[in-house]
């Protein structure tokens, strides 16, 4: 059954059927389509375009067809052209005429306008849980390591001293704007398509409104060839996972440097790694190594529906029907990412007296040495000097500046007393760190805190 049979024959080349032929990827969305078909049956019979009669028929058909889908005693025939003719087709052939009068007042074109809509929406709730309980785990990792002291760095360099809850928490505050953009996105996408036709709307006096209630919109699209050309929240959504996959490989790479004998300062479960099948010694962090190389893919998959919408005329071009796959495959690798990483983190085992000797060796309280000199009088920049050349004899001589004598400490400036230790011990580095969003204890313990009391609007 071809939808638009009567100007042509219908019988295509079964190269045209392989090429324009979108049930393979669109049956994703009956449930979306058979959804929406029964707003659209519900209203026509409100507003008497069609029988309210038949309008109840056409939906408890509907219903059943779902029903049947779900139960498995039928199943999506994979010869038709996209869902909306297979539901169309399964439809009429159970109530024969009453289900021809579905299409009344509809194009596909804005019928799969809203059909998109509605499953990504149903999309962006899925995602939201998963981001949501990836950041209650570092949540839950973070207030375990509360003092955990560990370096910082710049540059890949040893910088200042942070605690591995406040590095986590980081990532934390990274997912809150993901989940906040997420719902930024939904918000413009619930925005109702059906009744613009195919290009110009329709004769018909529909309710618009009515329908956009019916399924959960809070509004209508006010421009009928906007309302089928519109691709912008499918864009805005594929740039937020965009940007929440490279958030997502960022934690990766940490975790990929993390695990290496080099640093030391993780061990990811063995249900979390893999071997070598050579080298017998191996256990590696794959898990993180793929979900940074999915990253690209869902950058791919933006890059090929902007590509697609850059030179398209208005309104509806065939040329979109390009939008789905890349946002099934972006939504496919977001789920799957953000489902392995937080049962990864949380059975993760760290390493506090590896990130402690490493935090000690790079001189990373070096700041803090001539923030001690500050408070007795010093000027910061002569202060950074003179600690620059303690910095340069520990290094001369193999030690650090925890190990320096007294002595070692006056040939430098006389205003180093016996206090300067306790001063640049790393835990009191950290501790003294009290500003808002810095890695004092009692700071990271409020910014999880508040981390939790966001995570209760989604």
């Amino acid at each position: 059954m071809k939808l638009w049979a009567g100007r042509t024959g219908g019988d295509v080349d079964e190269r045209l059927s392989a090429i324009n032929n979108s049930i393979g990827f669109d049956s994703r969305m009956v449930r979306q389509d058979i959804t929406g078909s029964i707003a659209h049956a519900t209203m026509l019979g409100k507003q008497g375009i069609i029988p309210p009669a038949d309008a109840v028929k056409i939906v408890e058909g509907l219903k059943d067809i779902l029903s049947d889908l779900e139960t498995g005693r039928l199943e999506i025939d994979m010869s038709c052209e996209d869902i909306h003719t297979f539901v169309e087709a399964e439809l009429t052939r159970r109530l024969g005429d009453a289900g021809k009068k579905l299409h009344t007042a509809r194009s596909r074109n804005d019928q799969v306008a809203l059909d998109i809509r509605m499953y990504l929406a149903d999309w962006i709730d899925r995602l939201t849980a998963l981001a949501k309980d990836l950041t209650g785990a570092f949540c839950e990792v973070a207030e375990k390591h509360l003092e955990t002291v560990m370096p910082g760095y710049t540059h890949l360099q040893r910088a200042q001293p942070v605690t591995l809850g406040h590095y986590l928490m980081a990532y934390a505050q990274m997912l809150l704007r993901d989940m906040d953009r997420l719902r930024d996105c939904k918000r413009r996408m619930l925005v109702l398509p059906l009744g613009s036709g195919a290009l110009a709307g329709t004769t018909y006096p529909l309710d618009r409104d009515y329908v956009a209630g019916l399924l959960g919109f809070h509004g209508v699209s006010r421009n009928s060839l906007d309302g089928v050309s519109d691709r912008d929240f499918a864009l805005e959504l594929l740039a937020d996972l965009s940007i929440m996959m490279m958030h997502l490989s960022r934690f990766s790479e940490e975790i990929c440097l993390w695990c290496s004998w080099e640093f030391r300062f993780v061990t990811l479960a063995d249900e979390f790694s893999t071997g070598s099948s050579i080298m017998p010694q191996k256990k590696n962090p794959d898990i993180t190594e793929l979900v940074r190389g999915k990253t690209g893919r869902v950058y791919g998959d933006l890059m090929t529906l902007l590509t697609a919408m850059k030179a398209l005329p208005l309104a509806y071009n065939k040329d979109m029907q390009e939008d789905k796959e890349a946002l099934f495959d972006a939504l496919d690798t977001a789920e799957l990412s953000l489902s392995v990483l937080a049962p990864m983190l949380r059975t993760a085992a760290f390493h506090p007296a590896t990130m402690k000797q490493a935090a000690a060796a790079g001189f990373i309280n070096a700041t803090d040495c001539a923030d001690y000199m500050v408070r007795k009088g010093i000027p910061f920049r002569d202060a950074y000097g003179v600690v620059g050349r303690l910095v340069r004899h520990c290094i001369d001589v193999g030690t650090t500046l925890e190990e320096l004598s007294l002595d070692e400490f006056r040939e430098y400036s006389p205003v180093f007393d016996a206090d300067v230790y306790e001063a640049i011990n790393l835990l009191t580095c950290v501790r003294q760190r009290r500003v808002p969003g810095g890695p004092a204890p009692e700071m990271v313990r409020k910014a999880i805190d508040e981390t939790r009391a966001e995570l209760q609007a989604y």
